[in-house]
Order: C-alpha cells, then structure tokens, then sequence
C-alpha cells in the first residue's frame, strides 16, 4: 500500500513534553474541553472533547505515555486522534470525542465529525467508520417480568445459545444463496421482511428504517460477499453479545412509557453486533483504494490510518455505496437474530413472539456515515456525518424520528460490559447543536485487548459473574478476559457525562440476568 503525504512537521509536534502539550488543551465547562489549533498540524476546526473528571485521567494518562515514548509505538492518543481528525479537507464545526473515546484505526472510538458536502475538497474516510460498519444495538421489550424468568434463566440463556450462532467462526442458519445476498445488502430490512424474518413494525423502529437507499450490491467485492454470505445471522465474536436484561431504573417515565417500558422488574432482551467478516472486507477494501487516490489527488493527512478520498470522487461514492451494503446487512444480521430470540422466547415460554409482546423499542447505528441537514453558520447544510463508536441522537420533533417518539426524541440504546449495566437515553436539542446530532455509544475500552489477556484469569471473571447470579454463555471462555468489565470503563460514569453535557438525557437503566457471547 502506498503511504499517502504527511506533513514534514508531525514528528516535531509529536516530539512535545506533556507540558507543552496541555498548553492547547483547556477545559470550558464541567465537562467539555477543547482542543486548540496548533495542537496537531493543520487544524482547519478545534477539537471537543467530552469527559467528567473520572474520565479525564484516563484520557491524560494515554497522552502522557504517548509523550514519554515520543510519540511512537502503538495508536495514537485519543485527543490527538480527535485533532487529526479536525485537519481533514471539509470538516465543519469541531471533531467531537464522546465520552467514552479511546484510541482507534484513525478516528479514535467514540469520535465523530461532519464534512460539508458542498465542498468539493471535503473527504470520505472509513477510519471514521471503522471495520465493523453498522456494529449497533437493538433493544426488545417483552411483557415478561423478572419473577417470571429467574427460575428458567438458564434454560432460556441456553435456547438463546443454541438458537442464535455465536463466535468468531460462527455459520448462519438462514439458507442464502449469492443473490439473495445482494438482494439483502440493496434492500436491508425489506430482504428480512419479504422474507418473514422481520415484521413490519420493525422497520419503524430503526435507524434509517433498517435501509440505506444508496446501497450498491456491485461495489462489494467477491472477496467481502464470499465473508458474508455464511455469516448473517450470527452474533460473532469480541464485544458483540446477546442479553436477557431487567429494567432497574427508570428517570423519564414518560419516555419510558412511549418505548413500552412501563415498570422496574420487566425484561428486555438488547443485540450488540454488525456486519461481520463483510463490512471488515469492506473497510479494508477501501482504504487499500483510497490510499491511491490520494496520491492521485495530493491529499494530506497526519496519519497514514486517516485514508480518505473526496467525497464526490470516484473512490468516495464507491466507499459509500458499499458501505451502505454493508450497514444493510448489518441490519438484516440483527433482524435475522431478533427472529431467532422470538423463536427461543416463544419456545420457551410455550407461546408466540407476538403474544410475549416482543417489540423492537430501537435499533441504533454506531460505525456508519451518513448524510443529514444541520445548521452552520445559520446555513442549512448537507453534511456527511461520520460517526464511530458514537450513536445518533436526534432530538424530538425531528423528521426522521419514528412517530410514536417524535415527542420525546430518539432512543439511544448504550450497551454496557459483560455483567454491568446499559441504558437507554434519548436525544436532545441541545446534542443537535452541539454534537450533531451524536452522544455517546458504550462504555468504551480502558485496556487495550493484549493488556486484559495479560493481567485478567478468565476463571476470575466467570466466577464473578456467577456470583452477581448472572447466567452466561460462551463459545470461548477464553475471550472473556478481554470483556470483563475491568478492561473498560465504568458506563455509569460515560452516560451521566452526556446527561451533565445535555447532549442526551437519561430515560431507563437495565441490568443482565443472562449473557450470550461468542
């Protein structure tokens, strides 16, 4: 692959005392700091960072290493991912980093930016995507309570098991054939729904309506559909999981109502994963294209990991179309699950999925750009919004919200660790000002995946779990050290940073009784 340009003066900026670094980087309020110009080379916007002080070291102390080892090894800081990302040809209003950002493939996790589509130099990376492309989470209600599962959870946790493939090497059990595929990656939900795996008021409770209209089947390689094609409906592996959750909690309880959510004690079932081997085949298909182009076209980045292409470019609009193919599938992936969890539901409880009220409340977006309207500058804009491990958050009354939420704002599902909570928030004005339209999407790592391996027994882990009465269910035990909640950071504290900020608010909180990983 050939390296595109960098800047003949990153070295020397890399090359600063911590000290000197802190000089571009100052706090605004309880939670926001900014990030000033000068920071990395480049800087067309300043940088926003959103963390609450027990965030904050965290973040600090990865500069801080990055200094001490001046500034090699490894990624990148978060911040200063953040600040590369604000050097970006088209970037509009700042580079946001969310509360729970760490360190990525270009874009840190949990960083977000938007790139004016009238600017004709204004760029398309798949590092503000990333590799998992529409990696997102699906919540289900069920009129089940808590009494009614704790004595069958483990039979049920093990129908979850046997019913949903899980794992790195995991095969689907939805019979596909080469064009079913590219019908499912052009039609996303509509495939699942022609197809019965879906109903149709699912649809309406999905981001984009579960379709991303530009989708184009022929801009997927051989390659990346050969990875798919025995992969859809089956969770994988990592931080994906299936989970059998209790509503603990409830701050909004009028949000919570319209979501149908009406007590503590009643249990929902949340699906975290993406677009498998696919959309990984995707991403790395494109950046091996657009490092050529941006030869071709003399772009500049500040990390070779920021390859980019401009967005009415050849490369771009074929990075787009693929990318919506690949979030098409992602969506058909969590269908084709949430199918296979009514199944075990129903069988289980000797019922129908319909009769155990087996809704979807939402399913949200984490890894995916895409065009929306904001206001800059007083202008209404067309922007490409590029969110990574960073969830949509429109606010109410906005067009693109299902009507049944249009007086409370869109639910933002964020997933927890193995074994601690998750909540479900909703997005405010506030947040589509400010962070257009985005808050925060978990908890985000704290240990990198070698490091947990290295410090953490998974015997420990699964004891633990066993004593919190959480019934679990792997493919590989061994994996857990990389999950367990120590290796990330408290989700309490991320979601009560987006509260504080306003860029979401706080609607339910849930906890697991059952967890099924790959």
């Amino acid at each position: 692959m050939t390296e595109p340009k960098r800047s003949k003066t990153v070295v020397e900026y890399d090359d600063r005392s911590l000290k000197q670094e802190l000089k571009y980087i100052e706090q605004i309020d309880e939670v926001c700091w900014r990030i000033k110009k000068g920071f990395v080379p480049n800087m067309k916007v300043e940088g926003r960072v959103f963390v609450n002080d027990a965030l904050k070291e965290l973040m600090f102390d990865e500069l801080e290493q990055h200094s001490k080892a001046h500034g090699t090894g490894g990624f990148l800081p978060a911040v200063k991912q953040v600040a590369n990302v604000a050097a970006l040809p088209g970037i509009v209003g700042h580079s946001v980093g969310l509360p729970d950002i760490h360190a990525g493939y270009g874009f840190a996790i949990g960083n977000m930016a938007a790139f004016d589509m009238d600017d004709p130099e204004a760029v398309v990376s798949p590092g503000g995507v990333g590799f998992d492309i529409n990696c997102g989470v699906r919540l289900l209600r069920t009129n089940l309570d808590v009494s009614d599962v704790e004595p069958v959870k483990e039979a049920i946790a093990q129908a979850l098991f046997d019913h949903i493939p899980v794992g790195v090497g995991s095969k689907g059990v939805v019979p596909m054939t080469a064009k079913d595929l590219d019908e499912a990656l052009e039609m996303g939900m509509d495939w699942s729904l022609r197809e019965g795996y879906a109903w149709a008021e699912d649809k309406e409770h999905c981001e984009e309506y579960g379709r991303m209209l530009q989708a184009d089947a022929s801009k997927v390689s051989t390659r990346a559909k050969k990875r798919g094609l025995p992969q859809l409906g089956t969770l994988g592996a990592g931080n994906h999981y299936a989970e059998i959750q209790v509503v603990e909690e409830i701050y909004n309880k009028h949000a919570a109502r319209k979501m149908g959510i009406n007590r503590t004690g009643q249990i929902c079932v949340m699906i975290h994963s993406g677009s498998r081997g696919l959309g990984h085949q995707v991403a790395t298909d494109a950046l091996n294209t657009m490092s050529v182009a941006m030869e071709r076209d003399g772009i500049e980045v500040n990390d070779r990991q920021l390859a980019c292409a401009r967005i009415n470019s050849e490369e771009g609009q074929n990075y787009l179309k693929a990318m919506a193919a690949a979030a098409n599938y992602a969506w058909v992936n969590r269908s084709t699950m949430t199918f296979l969890c009514r199944q075990a539901f129903a069988k289980q409880f000797n019922t129908t999925p319909d009769d155990l009220d087996m809704h979807v409340i939402y399913d949200v977006s984490h890894n995916i750009a895409k065009v929306e309207k904001h206001m800059i500058d007083g202008e209404l804009k067309d922007l490409l919004v590029h969110r990574k491990g960073s969830t949509r958050a429109f606010p109410p009354h906005h067009p693109l919200i299902p009507v049944d939420y249009q007086m409370i704002g869109q639910p933002v599902l964020v997933g927890g660790t193995m074994g601690t909570c998750s909540y479900v928030l909703t997005g405010t004005e506030k947040g589509f000002k400010e962070t257009f339209g985005s808050t925060c999407h978990g908890a985000g790592r704290a240990l990198s995946r070698a490091k947990s391996r290295r410090t953490l027994e998974y015997q420990d882990v699964l004891k633990k779990l066993e004593k919190q009465g959480i019934a679990i269910r792997l493919s590989s035990p061994k994996l857990v050290q990389e999950e367990a909640p120590q290796s990330y950071k408290d989700v309490t504290e991320v979601v009560n940073t987006c509260h504080t900020a306003g860029v979401s608010k706080k609607a339910v909180k849930l906890v697991p009784i059952a967890v099924i990983k790959g």
